[in-house]
């Protein structure tokens, strides 16, 4: 992404959502804190109700001054949002499609990457998929008013696609910049044999924006093939860019491959300076309380935010603080006792943390 003016410090919303989200959202921001200290980032922390907490205490899952909130800030963390246990009333809203459309955050990165001994069925799996977040199936994102799903009749419904020559044509320029940082490879997924006008249009976009970019490779493959390749070899891919429902796919399969949801992070950007940490994973309330959750998806979304801020805005301490973040995690993950269970160890949530921050080499912030 093109760099802006150089700022000196940022501001940070933190949104911490439903259920596990009121954990693994503070551990978040503790480690982040703890980094910045260290590479002297400075940064001003904004807390903004979101989610069922804020509907009982203040009467929406999105109150009042909440998005011009949020317009104000550099970027935030927004942890999982429960909304399909939210009731059956008009204030109750879901909050992703709102913030996505309203700052632009047209494309979301989620990264996959194995680690050694947590259970990945691949090793050296390392790839990016860049999903687009704005338009495609889903009903609440591809219309301005009413629903791209309806039923005209009690036995018939009927799902509308939306795909634009600009949505595609944006999510594919910040793939190829993705892609030109790492290895100069992109790999379009589509199904342009059976949706010809519509993945046709993805296709025909993608390779347009191709031309600015003569220095990365492209390839293509059909999404059900793309499915079983992901399974198969994973490993011959590097950055991907999709459309909004096979995107929404593919990521959880290739989460698979590396552990689970747990190990899903990603981050929401478009083309403006505001970015959206992002977690792939649910709420899980079944989980929610008991100290157990895997806290990496949250706190490497967390590291993917400020490693992005400090490029985009040429603040080199925000990169510095995110190299340190990765430096703790990769310790942590390095050793059972400092993983939870779901990849393979035996600690408790606190306990990961408390491992990432020795491996940080700075104390329990």
């Amino acid at each position: 992404m093109t760099q802006t003016a150089t700022k000196d410090h940022l501001r940070i919303g933190v949104l911490e959502g439903d259920d596990i989200g009121h954990e693994v959202v503070p551990a978040s921001v503790q480690i982040a804190k703890a980094a910045a200290a260290v590479t002297g980032l400075k940064i001003e922390w904004v807390d903004v109700p979101i989610g069922r907490r804020a509907l009982d205490q203040l009467g929406h899952t999105m109150p009042e001054g909440t998005l011009e909130t949020l317009g104000g800030l550099d970027g935030w963390i927004l942890g999982p949002i429960g909304h399909r246990e939210y009731p059956k009333v008009p204030e109750a809203i879901n909050p992703h499609p709102i913030l996505r459309k309203r700052f632009d955050l047209f494309a979301n990165v989620r990264p996959t990457r194995s680690f050694p001994d947590i259970g990945c069925l691949h090793d050296d799996i390392d790839m990016v998929i860049v999903r687009e977040n704005n338009e495609g199936f889903q009903p609440d994102r591809n219309v301005v008013m009413g629903s791209g799903e309806f039923r005209p009749t009690h036995d018939v419904t009927i799902s509308v696609r939306v795909i634009t020559v600009e949505g595609s044509s944006k999510v594919a320029r910040a793939a190829f910049e993705i892609a030109r940082a790492r290895k100069k490879r992109l790999t379009l997924v589509h199904k342009n044999t059976v949706y010809k006008l519509g993945c046709g249009m993805f296709v025909d976009s993608c390779y347009e924006v191709a031309k600015d970019f003569p220095d990365v490779t492209v390839d293509e493959v059909i999404v059900d093939t793309m499915a079983m390749r992901l399974v198969r070899d994973p490993q011959s891919f590097d950055t991907i860019v999709t459309t909004n429902m096979f995107g929404d796919i593919l990521t959880d399969e290739a989460a698979g491959l590396v552990g689970g949801l747990g190990m899903a992070p990603g981050l929401c950007i478009g083309r403006g300076s505001i970015a959206m940490a992002q977690a792939t994973h649910g709420s899980a309330p079944d989980i929610a309380g008991k100290n157990i959750a895997n806290p990496f998806a949250m706190i490497e979304s967390t590291r993917m935010l400020f490693d992005w801020l400090g490029r985009r805005h040429g603040l080199e301490s925000a990169v510095q603080a995110s190299e340190l973040m990765k430096q703790g995690i990769d310790a942590a993950l390095s050793d059972p006792a400092t993983r939870t269970p779901d990849i393979r160890g035996t600690a408790s949530q606190s306990q990961m943390i408390e491992g990432i921050l020795a491996g940080m080499d700075v104390p329990n912030a």
